[in-house]
């Protein structure tokens, strides 16, 4: 299917490469298991768009800078997230500030 990228509109390869982001943010090791406030971060980056435009071929690198990121500065983000079940208003302004400083540096490097 997507071997007919070029008869596309816009939107619809959009879509695509957001999906081929999306699929390589869910691979997961065997026998190694996330937490789900873990997991929530990492797929917000890439549901909202943050990683549009980060090479497919660096996911795996971002995903696991970014988790490390979060797990030593941002705890309680994880814990909010732990807690509260869902991501609150507060802790979406605070995940996106969180997200597109880091994106930033992530690309910068």
């Amino acid at each position: 299917f997507a071997q007919f990228g070029s008869d596309l509109d816009a939107s619809t390869q959009q879509q695509l490469s957001r999906g081929v982001r999306l699929t390589e943010l869910l691979k997961q090791g065997q026998y190694v298991p996330m937490a789900i406030e873990e997991q929530v971060p990492v797929i917000y980056c890439g549901v909202r768009g943050h990683l549009d435009k980060l090479d497919p071929a660096k996911i795996t690198a971002f995903e696991k800078e970014f988790l490390q990121h979060i797990k030593t500065s941002h705890k309680d983000i994880l814990t909010a997230i732990a807690t509260d079940g869902q991501i609150t208003e507060a802790t979406d302004a605070k995940l996106k500030k969180i997200v597109t400083e880091f994106l930033a540096s992530f690309m910068s490097a």
